[in-house]
């Protein structure tokens, strides 16, 4: 059997690169059509949130982190300046259904300021609200977005296989990184394993 030539190696290697799905560009798209889908989340930018892909933190599927104000580094992405980072936990790959993609996503995004100024909003922390009442006020934003969003995005979310997401090269590390710009420099786009025990309910 002859050899394959290079040119028909090469193509294929990269068809197959081609099928991977941008999993945080897919979980930004996502936050835009809540933001459309919610009128409650219409003070959000998406474009102004940076999705990444990190490392394990306790149980945790995703955490958000304020990236506006004094004291912190600039993360500047295409020109623009994120206001918020949220971090996308190995378990949110690994060990998620296509619905707690969803509700984490819109879990994060809910502790994101009114003002949509760089900070967290104060009457939403989990030590004010509490566990409980936080779950009581996304539960039925969850439903409504589950019955009004763009099925497409929300399929995506159910894809089984590898994956590419933006990480971290050099990441900010709190107030010794507050005179540095980051930049598409920091940043890389690798790729990750997704694993999706079940479809989505149609």
């Amino acid at each position: 059997m002859s050899a394959e030539a290079p040119e028909v190696a090469i193509a294929k290697v990269r068809a197959r690169r081609a099928e991977r799905p941008n999993a945080t560009l897919l979980c930004r798209r996502v936050v835009a059509d809540m933001v459309r889908a919610l009128p409650e989340l219409s003070h959000i930018r998406p474009s102004r949130i940076l999705f990444i892909a990190g490392e394990a933190r306790r149980g945790s599927r995703a955490t958000i982190r304020p990236l506006g104000g004094s004291g912190r580094a600039r993360v500047t992405i295409k020109g623009r300046r994120a206001l918020y980072c949220v971090t996308l936990r190995p378990k949110f790959f690994r060990a998620s259904t296509p619905e707690q993609r969803v509700a984490t996503l819109l879990h994060e995004v809910l502790h994101i300021g009114p003002r949509f100024d760089g900070g967290l909003d104060p009457e939403r922390r989990h030590s004010r609200l509490g566990q409980e009442r936080f779950e009581a006020l996304l539960r039925p934003l969850l439903k409504r977005y589950l019955a009004r969003g763009d099925p497409s995005l929300i399929g995506g979310l159910g894809h089984h296989g590898e994956v590419l997401a933006r990480q971290w090269l050099e990441r900010p590390t709190g107030r010794s990184s507050a005179s540095q710009t980051y930049t598409e420099k920091h940043l890389f786009l690798g790729p990750l394993m997704m694993v999706t025990r079940r479809k989505l309910h149609s």
